[in-house]
């Protein structure tokens, strides 16, 4: 069941709720987050951003598309935080069916005019386009295109931008930050302004940097709009903190299916948290 972005999203727009993007970086992460989608009845979202593409190349996107197709549940693969025209045409010829142009940092015009040329290529294929608008902050050297600051979207710019875009959703900045909260920072994030944004331009919302965010924040969000929620440090964590953990200092292990099956399980358990959260559980039958 492989889906576009937009087939995939427009769904979750009409029925209030989000679906989990979660970024990938091996195979066995991405046949864990089948497994649990699978075991959900939730529709997915595979991400994969530039670094996680120069990690496991575009040559296992056809291995993705195969599992798609044998899947019980929709499931788009998703170019995540594209910084360039070149990139994302990189994307659409390796199969992806669902792609994000990341221009957040520049100045609104030249982020326009990049998302605008994005939308016609990928819009003459089929393929579904994400915008960014606004800047989320970066906690760590891992937050993808992320600023110092939060940049908060306007919600004026927003209609603007969905006008002369044509974008198919809408990543906004309304208090997350990329990577791993430190101790001392307290996320809060801008319900006010995400319910004046849905109001204003109707389409799919899109929240990154939802690591460490309160269930709460994050299950309001849903209900005013947000249908699509990155993950990516939360299942990467748990994870990568159970294979240290079955590693440990035994250097007899060596066999994969000896140390991964625990990590799986640990970054399974977090992830259906996620689609609990968000809605999207026992969602299938809507599609």
């Amino acid at each position: 069941m492989l889906y576009t972005g937009k087939s995939i999203l427009d769904v979750a727009n009409a029925h209030s709720f989000a679906i989990p993007a979660f970024n990938i970086s091996d195979w066995a992460m991405f046949t864990g987050i089948m497994d649990i989608s699978e075991e959900k009845n939730a529709p997915v979202i595979i991400a994969i951003h530039p670094d996680e593409v120069s990690h496991i190349t575009t040559d296992l996107i056809p291995a993705m598309h195969a599992r798609a197709h044998r899947s019980s549940v929709p499931v788009a693969i998703h170019w995540d935080h594209g910084g360039t025209y070149e990139q994302i045409i990189t994307a659409i010829k390796a199969g992806f069916t669902s792609v994000m142009i990341d221009a957040s940092l520049e100045p609104f015009e030249q982020n326009v005019a990049l998302t605008r040329k994005v939308v016609e290529a990928a819009h003459a294929v089929g393929v579904q386009v994400e915008g960014e608008l606004g800047t989320i902050g970066a906690n760590d050297s891992y937050g993808e295109s992320g600023a110092a600051e939060i940049i908060y979207t306007n919600v004026d710019d927003a209609v603007r931008f969905v006008e002369q875009t044509g974008v198919d959703s809408l990543a906004i900045a309304i208090g997350t930050s990329h990577g791993l909260y430190p101790a001392e920072k307290n996320p809060e994030l801008r319900h006010d302004l995400l319910e004046q944004i849905k109001a204003a331009v109707g389409i799919p919302l899109v929240l990154h940097g939802g690591s460490s965010n309160p269930d709460a924040e994050l299950a309001r969000a849903v209900s005013l709009g947000i249908n699509k929620i990155n993950i990516s440090s939360d299942i990467k964590v748990a994870y990568h903190d159970r294979m240290r953990e079955v590693l440990g200092t035994d250097r007899r292990l060596r066999e994969p299916n000896a140390i991964q099956p625990e990590c799986i399980a640990a970054m399974k358990v977090t992830a259906a948290e996620k689609i609990d959260l968000f809605g999207a559980a026992g969602t299938v039958d809507l599609y």
